[in-house]
C-alpha cells in the first residue's frame, strides 16, 4: 500500500481527490490546504494524505459553509501530519470525528474514500508498462499489446463497457476503469488529438450524420 506520505502529481491527486485539476491547483494558490501538505521542490506535489482534505472541502460544498468546511481541515491538520509516516490504509484506524459547539463533521467517509482511489491508482500503474518492445515504447495495458489511452479515449467519448469489451476481448471490466484512470492521472505529452480524429484501436459506435439546422431569419 502507498504510504501517506507519498507526494503526488497534481494531476494523480485530482484522480484520487476525485476533482479536477484546476481545484487541486485552487486549494493551493488560495491557502486552503495547509503548508506541508504540498511543494514546489520538483514541481507542485501533494501530499497523498491531503487528498482527503481536498476531496472533503469541494464534496461538502453543498453542506457546510467555507468557513465551516476550513475550521475541520485545521483541526484534522495535525492529525493527518501524524500519521503521514504510515501506510495510507492505517489512517482508517483514527478518529476522524470533528466537533465544535453544534457543528460535528465525520470525515472517515473522505478519508476511505481516498484510500480506495490511491489503492485503484497504484493498481493502474502496476498495470500500464511501457518499453522499446512493445509498439516503441507507447504505454500499452501488461500482457497484451493494447495502447491504454487508446482504450481510455474510447470509453471516455461514450462508448458502451460492453462493446469496448467485444473489441478488446483481451481486456475486462476493471481494466478498462483502470485505464481510464491512468489517462486522466498521466494525460498524454504532444499536441492534442484533433477532435475529428478517432483514436487508433476506437469502436465507432454509429456513423450517422444529422444535418444542421438552418439559422430562423
Amino acid at each position: 500500500m502507498s504510504p501517506a506520505s507519498e507526494m503526488l502529481k497534481t494531476t494523480e491527486a485530482a484522480v484520487v481527490s476525485r476533482v479536477t485539476l484546476r481545484d487541486v491547483n485552487r486549494v493551493i494558490d488560495e491557502g486552503i490546504l495547509p503548508q506541508g501538505f504540498f511543494s514546489h521542490d520538483d514541481g507542485r506535489l501533494v501530499l497523498a494524505a491531503a487528498c482527503a482534505l481536498i476531496y472533503f472541502y469541494f464534496d461538502s460544498a453543498r453542506s457546510l459553509t467555507s468557513e465551516e468546511r476550513q475550521f475541520a481541515i485545521h483541526v484534522a491538520e495535525p492529525r493527518l501530519r501524524k500519521s503521514a509516516s504510515a501506510a495510507m490504509s492505517s489512517l482508517l484506524k483514527e478518529d476522524w470525528i470533528i466537533e465544535h459547539e453544534f457543528l460535528t463533521i465525520n470525515l472517515e467517509p473522505f478519508v476511505r474514500g481516498v484510500v480506495g482511489q490511491l489503492e485503484k491508482l497504484v493498481a493502474a500503474r502496476k498495470m500500464v508498462i511501457s518499453s522499446s518492445d512493445y509498439l516503441g515504447g507507447v504505454p500499452v495495458i501488461r500482457g497484451t499489446r493494447i495502447p491504454v489511452y487508446d482504450v481510455a479515449a474510447s470509453a471516455a467519448s461514450g462508448i458502451p463497457v460492453e462493446r469496448i469489451l467485444s473489441a478488446y476481448p483481451s481486456l475486462d471490466a476493471q481494466q478498462i476503469e483502470l485505464a481510464q484512470m491512468f489517462a486522466d492521472a498521466y494525460p498524454p505529452r504532444g499536441r492534442p488529438r484533433s477532435r475529428g480524429d478517432l483514436p487508433r484501436g476506437a469502436v465507432v459506435v454509429s456513423d450517422r450524420r444529422v444535418s444542421r439546422r438552418k439559422k430562423q431569419e
